[in-house]
């Protein structure tokens, strides 16, 4: 599958005093407490994941269970890059087939889940480093409905997407997720869904059921980044280029790689790092996922 890149950009709307309204009776009946929702940045690696049965699809399902059930879910995922940052806005978010080549039963999938504007507005008034849109266009992309889908099968939880303003390098997008933290308090769960390690023109496709095969390239960042995320190391991660030479066939473009500096920029002091889903694939893939609280 290539990828395909989307700058989309709206108009946000005017906040009215019935919006304020509505918005202070959510946040009243989502009150702060110590207790943190959990942040995930997940390998969301082949679509056919959200409709197969297989190793990778099934702990995304055993993850859900082990967590607290969400109010709401926040997803960052690398298939909206926009121009600015915006949150979607709408009642009922549409589901996205944003890719080609596929079987007709992965186009004919449907994920119904409610959206919030409550909550996007919430979203938009934590954010004060830039200006958030309001967005009622896009919906839930194969990044995030793919992974959500076998998370909560009922699709009865609100799915928001955040988008990634591909204009900004990686310090911008860890520094603004920073200002979602408030959310972690009240019962909302923040997932980045991307690829650490994401070269799709370097796939191996006669590798493709070869468990675990990596490049050496591949192997070598995919175990750099564990490292630097076991060790707290966010400015390496930050500065990813300058890790290794392999960066750059590892990371071709940050789409994929910027999901995971919202996670990193959500992470507590005393939080650390739970790997799964830890595998290469087909070469010039990764599927780790990580967990934070």
């Amino acid at each position: 599958m290539k990828r395909k890149g989307f700058l989309y950009t709206v108009t946000g709307g005017l906040i009215t005093m019935t919006a304020l309204s509505g918005l202070k009776r959510y946040t009243d009946e989502l009150p702060s407490d110590d207790t943190l929702m959990p942040v995930l940045f997940i390998g969301h690696g082949s679509p056919m994941n959200g409709i197969e049965n297989n190793v990778f699809s099934q702990q995304w399902a055993k993850t859900a269970h082990e967590i607290n059930k969400p109010k709401a879910i926040l997803v960052i995922s690398a298939h909206w890059l926009t121009n600015g940052t915006f949150v979607t806005a709408m009642d009922k978010p549409k589901t996205i087939h944003d890719f080609g080549g596929f079987p007709d039963e992965l186009f004919a999938v449907q994920y119904p889940a409610p959206g919030d504007p409550l909550l996007a507005q919430e979203t938009r008034t934590l954010i004060q480093s830039t200006n958030v849109g309001l967005n009622h266009d896009w919906g839930l992309d194969h990044g995030a409905w793919t992974v959500v889908r076998k998370m909560y099968p009922d699709a009865s939880i609100p799915v928001l997407q955040l988008s990634i303003d591909y204009s900004k390098p990686a310090e911008y997008h860890y520094q603004l997720a920073k200002e979602l933290a408030a959310l972690r308090k009240k019962g909302v769960l923040i997932i980045g869904s991307g690829n650490m390690v994401h070269n799709l023109r370097m796939i191996a496709w006669d590798k493709m059921e070869v468990p675990n095969f990596g490049f050496d390239w591949a192997i070598e960042m995919h175990e750099l980044f564990k490292q630097k995320i076991t060790a707290g190391d966010h400015t390496a991660l930050i500065n990813y280029e300058t890790l290794s030479k392999s960066a750059r066939l590892a990371i071709p473009t940050p789409d994929h790689y910027f999901p995971l500096m919202y996670i990193l920029g959500l992470q507590e002091k005393n939080e650390s790092p739970l790997f799964f889903n830890d595998q290469l694939v087909a070469g010039s893939l990764n599927m780790t996922s990580v967990k934070f609280g």
